[in-house]
């Protein structure tokens, strides 16, 4: 089989496709012949060394992917080959092949293109995860979505609305902003010439920048507010005002999803398939793909994430 490798830190230039070891499956494992995976920022940092992948995970990037079943492990539950399936992975998404253990497996939703798909996995898991599992955003609050035109953010924009609740984006242009308008937010920011702090109020923030946004996350929560962080692209040490978490009553969680244990996985998905997928089938909520670019060109891929010119998700394509 063939997979994107990384011999070495650097830029885009390093991601190699290559001839690798095929693989089978393990016990509870199901293998999944490739026809999609997905940009993540999380490609980025582990293709410059800084974020390894987790223990006994596939070495090749790649946190998502769709594909058919081609063949089960031992011990697997509710899948067999020629499903088409996609799956919330460690790693390895970037191959032409994946095993992954079956509790992060779902079906391909009625009617969904096999390779748009590939755009579900991490974005509807981290969403779900963050915003309604830890976040507990209720129906008639607000969220504000940090980074709303990204991947994760086109999601969460559909997902809180589909679920009644007001939604505040922040992006960097009229244009991303006019998007995740038309996607149902109901209010959008440009950070690059307003201070959200100073006209949001939010019971809910999903936020990817970390020590950069602090401070105004604080300021911008409502009493009871909750405060998620998933991200450090504005850096990992800030400063908290304790004081004004406490007047507010509200509370700072951090999260990962892709060092935790299969079983949280597992039960992040299915809560995920319960709630999401029948937006999905009604047409609620859609991923939104900004480019398809072919997985050998992965360096291509990785340039236009890193460009911040897209809206959506980008597709690497076997």
């Amino acid at each position: 089989m063939h997979a994107i490798v990384i011999d070495k830190p650097g830029g885009p230039e390093v991601l190699q496709w290559r001839e690798v070891p095929d693989l089978r499956p393990g016990p509870g494992e199901v293998l999944i012949d490739v026809a999609a995976s997905a940009v993540n920022r999380a490609d980025v940092l582990q293709r410059l060394g800084f974020y390894d992948p987790p223990p006994g995970a596939s070495p090749y990037p790649g946190l998502e992917c769709s594909g058919v079943v081609s063949e089960v492990g031992a011990d697997v539950e509710g899948f067999a080959p020629g499903d088409r399936v996609c799956a919330l992975l460690s790693g390895g998404g970037y191959a032409e092949k994946v095993a992954v253990p079956w509790q992060q497996v779902m079906r391909v939703p009625e009617g969904m293109d096999l390779v748009e798909a590939a755009a579900l996995p991490e974005a509807v898991c981290t969403v779900w995860s963050n915003v309604f599992m830890t976040g507990r955003l209720r129906k008639g609050e607000t969220l504000l979505v940090h980074g709303g035109a990204s991947g994760i953010g086109t999601m969460a924009v559909q997902m809180a609305k589909a679920f009644g609740s007001r939604v505040v984006v922040t992006a960097g242009s009229p244009e991303k902003i006019a998007r995740c308008l038309e996607l149902g937010a109901d209010q959008g920011i440009d950070y690059r010439r307003e201070d959200f702090a100073e006209t949001v109020e939010a019971d809910v923030i999903l936020d990817i920048m970390g020590a950069k946004y602090l401070q105004g996350n604080v300021k911008a929560l409502k009493t009871g507010g909750r405060l998620v962080v998933i991200g450090l692209q504005g850096g990992a040490a800030g400063e908290l005002d304790l004081g004004s978490l406490l007047v507010k009553r509200a509370s700072v969680h951090g999260t990962t999803l892709r060092a935790r244990p299969v079983d949280e996985k597992g039960a992040i998905v299915r809560s995920a398939v319960d709630n999401v997928w029948p937006l999905l089938d009604a047409g609620a909520v859609q991923p939104v793909v900004y480019a398809r670019v072919p997985m050998a060109d992965a360096a291509e891929a990785h340039r236009i994430l890193e460009s911040g010119d897209h809206v959506g998700k980008i597709l690497l394509v076997g």
